[in-house]
């Protein structure tokens, strides 16, 4: 009877033994997300998002879109508009950028605008990072040089643009990251160009 007993007892011991390696290894998958879009605009009753690669599975990947040029008469036109996200290993990060792009007739314009975001794990910890860059950005007439993120400047009409605009959070084994090259407000007109969003869950 007791070696009966002990024989089960040893059965289901080694049961739970074999599957809890399984079930460590389900739980400690690293997890992606992530999104890059080169030209947001909700304003004058008109909506898009261009060159958007849609959100990055949380299995991770590789998602590419590109665009030659756009020109929504009166409130946007750019050439070689193209977007990337992609996750993989213990690195999420994303790109977006736009050439000889003009916003609202002009007020806004640049050469070339990029952004990229990346969210890292080291470990079981993770950490965020990313940057906006711009050549030739003029706003209202004046040339606007960049250096730290979030930089505001108020526009006529009531109209606002935010450069590099930076948000982030990151803490644990948790970590996003979202930057906005360029990112234009005011009455009806809300405009973001290369939006790129890096994000991660460390196993």
């Amino acid at each position: 009877m007791n070696t009966q007993k002990n024989s089960t007892i040893a059965i289901c011991l080694t049961a739970i033994l074999a599957l809890s390696p399984i079930a460590s290894f389900a739980q400690a998958t690293t997890t992606f997300s992530g999104e890059a879009v080169a030209l947001r605009a909700n304003a004058l009753g008109i909506s898009l998002a261009l060159s958007d690669t849609g959100p990055l599975p949380s299995s991770g990947g590789n998602l590419s879109t590109s665009l030659a040029s756009v020109n929504v008469l009166g409130l946007a036109s750019a050439d070689a508009l193209k977007s990337t996200s992609s996750g993989s290993g213990t690195t999420s990060q994303s790109q977006s950028s736009v050439a000889n792009l003009s916003l609202l007739g002009g007020l806004v314009a640049a050469a070339v605008v990029k952004s990229n975001s990346s969210a890292t794990c080291s470990g079981s910890q993770a950490s965020v990072s990313g940057n906006a860059q711009l050549v030739g950005l003029v706003a209202a007439g004046q040339s606007v040089v960049v250096s730290n993120p979030n930089l505001a400047i108020s526009l006529p009409g009531g109209i606002s643009l935010i450069v590099n605009e930076q948000t982030s959070s990151s803490g644990g084994n948790t970590g996003s990251m979202t930057v906005n090259a360029l990112h234009v407000k005011g009455p009806s007109i809300d405009i973001v160009v290369a939006s790129t969003q890096s994000g991660i869950t460390c196993s």
